[in-house]
């Protein structure tokens, strides 16, 4: 499990351990703001570990107030997007070895309303929270689609996801009377159990060995937005993506 606040990844690590009886559960350090954290963390599991069949991409920023990563993107999208983008490049020779593998990457049907502006990516010309989180969930998407067609034929595949509106502190950052909403909606919302089926549909189900570059939800195959199923966009998302993290990956 890798996680940006280690106190709260301990606490996690003792529940997992408990509820399935599995001693062999570790721990590491990842801050995905920070691309030396990213680099930092690839690297010890690149050193320590023989095999990676299963990267979920899980990290969430949502509607935060304006701010920047330790190398300069906006949270929203440095977090969610260029982070796993870089976390998944740096592992991908060993998830390539250990194939059959997968790759799924935690969308949101939030991405249906995002468009991804390329030309001010780091929204620092205007901020919007809302239009920002759903620029970074659509990365998800085009992302997926992307990294499903360079990997074909390798043995590893690649899925997106919305996991349905869970009851996690992502609404940290929104105001009194979002809040109030949600609370008002939560007994329709989903627990962190239940918000987690997809992912684990997606990383495990035998029907979908052969499938790659999908989105999902509700343990089902669903249908992404137009701009989500844009060859195009999303190859110009992932060249952006290269130069700004100063990688090669064709």
């Amino acid at each position: 499990m890798a996680c940006r606040d280690m106190e709260r990844a301990s606490t996690a690590l003792k529940e997992v351990t408990e509820a399935s009886g599995n001693q062999n559960v570790i721990i590491k350090k990842l801050d995905l703001s920070d691309t030396i954290s990213i680099r930092e963390f690839a690297e010890l599991i690149n050193k320590e570990e023989k095999q990676l069949n299963i990267l979920i991409n899980n990290a969430g920023v949502m509607v935060c107030p304006y701010g920047k990563t330790a190398d300069g993107f906006e949270m929203q999208i440095g977090v969610n997007h260029m982070g796993h983008f870089l976390l998944t490049y740096l592992l991908l020779d060993l998830i390539k070895k250990s194939a059959p593998a997968r790759i799924v990457t935690v969308s949101s049907m939030a991405h249906s309303w995002g468009t991804i502006n390329l030309e001010d990516i780091n929204s620092e010309k205007s901020y919007d929270k809302k239009a920002a989180y759903s620029q970074s969930k659509l990365a998800n998407v085009l992302f997926t689609r992307s990294l499903a067609m360079k990997l074909k034929g390798a043995g590893v595949t690649a899925y997106s996801l919305h996991p349905g509106v869970v009851q996690t502190d992502l609404w940290r950052h929104l105001n009194k009377a979002q809040q109030a909403v949600m609370w008002m909606v939560s007994p329709f919302t989903k627990t962190s159990v239940q918000g987690a089926q997809t992912s684990i549909y997606c990383a495990v189900a035998p029907e979908l060995a052969t499938e790659s570059g999908g989105y999902y939800s509700d343990c089902a195959p669903a249908t992404c937005s137009t701009l989500g199923s844009d060859d195009t966009l999303a190859q110009r998302l992932w060249d952006l993506s290269c130069k700004m993290l100063n990688v090669s990956w064709d």
